[in-house]
């Protein structure tokens, strides 16, 4: 959410940053509800005031003995009563229907966002590594690997739980665990708290940490209760301090946590139906950090964040890119944002495995997260958050730019501690002939 103050100042700005972004959202509508609001607490406020004059004034002539006379002013005020219930109702109205729109309002973007609709307009920013060429045999993919290995058994995962499901078995689930696990300890040695954290959460959560209303199409509800299980352990982590006022030398605030994830994935029937791209449950460790409002701080905080990625992408080997997100592409509620793509042999292609966003404070505003400044004065904090590692996706590529052609699978070394010394995964021994 945005200070409604700035956005008075600066709605060609905002309409702006809106229509860089495809989104249908008007600023001049938001400014007549502003405005609407306004007034009709005006009015209410100068009513109440009238029936306060005449009720002191019923009390003065009480004291004086005037019975009569503060009986008549008594009627008076009960008069004014249905006006003021009135205009209570229609300010309750005016304030809803502003707080609507409020909520609506994307954030801004920052100047160095490149402009476009699509992921085909993401700006690559750097390549780390060279993509695997293999001459001598025919690669294969993560579903074949996964069941050449006994790494994963999709058909009884969609046979149990629908599309979009899938059991990791044995060693596959031992490389789940593996990745989260190593992704903890880095960002622990990297002076992060780690917190285990609620996946249901209330909708006021989710409002709060920017992902309503424009996100209830991907979130799961609890039938007939007002919880939702989250996406993303973001959401939990930046609520953690709803409230709250930090102080200033306490900042930044580091914080990280591993949890399952769950997204209807909505709109994407028909896209990555084969293996384990998009699912609907999924595990994440999530990095998020509350920073001061300055822009220096910020953009360190999002370079900081944004390394950690991938620091984790140069352990497990992994050639990968970055991109900066275009303005269509971009989550509504970020500022600024990078996508970190890992290279897919499958796909042919780089495939989304991180993300880094800087949201000013659009998230702390919504959540009431504040701090007070060397000169004692309440700032709302910035708040950024990234992806440390993604999983099952993540496997993907793990599985598939490691393949050897006898079929075996190598582990890259910084994964062995995590897997009893495991260096390799040997393909299985063909049947004996009979």
């Amino acid at each position: 959410m945005l200070s409604i103050k700035w956005i008075r100042e600066n709605a060609e700005v905002l309409q702006r940053a809106a229509n860089d972004r495809g989104i249908d959202f008007s600023v001049r509508e938001l400014l007549d509800r502003d405005r609407a609001r306004r007034e009709v607490r005006l009015e209410l406020d100068r009513v109440r005031e009238e029936r306060n004059q005449w009720t002191r004034a019923a009390g003065e002539q009480i004291s004086r003995g005037e019975r009569e006379e503060a009986a008549s002013i008594k009627l008076q005020v009960r008069a004014i009563q249905p006006r003021i219930k009135a205009l209570e109702e229609a300010c309750a109205q005016a304030e809803e229907a502003y707080r609507e729109a409020m909520l609506r309002a994307p954030n801004l973007l920052s100047p160095d966002t490149p402009i476009g609709l699509t992921d085909r307009d993401n700006v690559e920013l750097r390549r780390v590594g060279v993509p695997a060429v293999w001459q001598d045999f025919e690669p294969l993919d993560h579903v074949a690997l996964g069941e050449l290995h006994g790494l994963m058994d999709i058909a009884r995962g969609v046979r149990t739980a629908g599309a979009r499901q899938y059991y990791l078995t044995g060693t596959g689930a031992r490389l789940h665990r593996a990745v989260q696990q190593m992704a903890l300890d880095m960002l622990e040695a990297r002076g992060f708290r780690l917190l285990d954290v609620p996946l249901m959460v209330r909708g006021e959560t989710l409002l709060n940490a920017g992902f309503f209303p424009h996100g209830e199409d991907q979130t799961y509800r609890l039938a007939d209760e007002d919880r939702w299980l989250v996406g993303t352990s973001e959401v939990p982590l930046v609520s953690y301090y709803a409230g709250d006022v930090l102080e200033g030398d306490a900042l930044p605030t580091r914080l990280a946590a591993a949890s399952l994830c769950f997204r209807n994935e909505v709109g994407s029937a028909g896209r990555d139906v084969r293996g384990l791209y998009r699912v609907h449950q999924f595990a994440k460790v999530e990095q998020v950090v509350l920073c001061k409002d300055d822009p220096d701080e910020g953009e360190r905080m999002l370079q900081e964040i944004t390394a950690n990625a991938e620091e984790m992408l140069r352990l497990l080997e992994l050639p990968y890119r970055v991109v900066a997100v275009c303005s269509g592409d971009m989550s509504f509620k970020s500022y600024k944002q990078y996508d970190i793509e890992t290279w897919m042999p499958s796909r042919g292609a780089y495939g989304e495995t991180h993300s880094s966003s800087l949201l000013l404070d659009y998230q702390a505003r919504r959540a009431n997260i504040r701090y007070r400044d060397a000169d004692g004065q309440l700032r709302c904090c910035w708040t950024l958050n990234n992806t440390a590692v993604a999983s099952p996706r993540i496997l993907i590529p793990l599985l598939e730019n490691h393949q050897q052609p006898d079929g075996s699978i190598r582990i890259p070394a910084a994964l062995r501690p995590y897997l009893k010394g495991l260096d390799r995964l040997a393909p299985p021994e063909p049947p004996a002939c009979d």
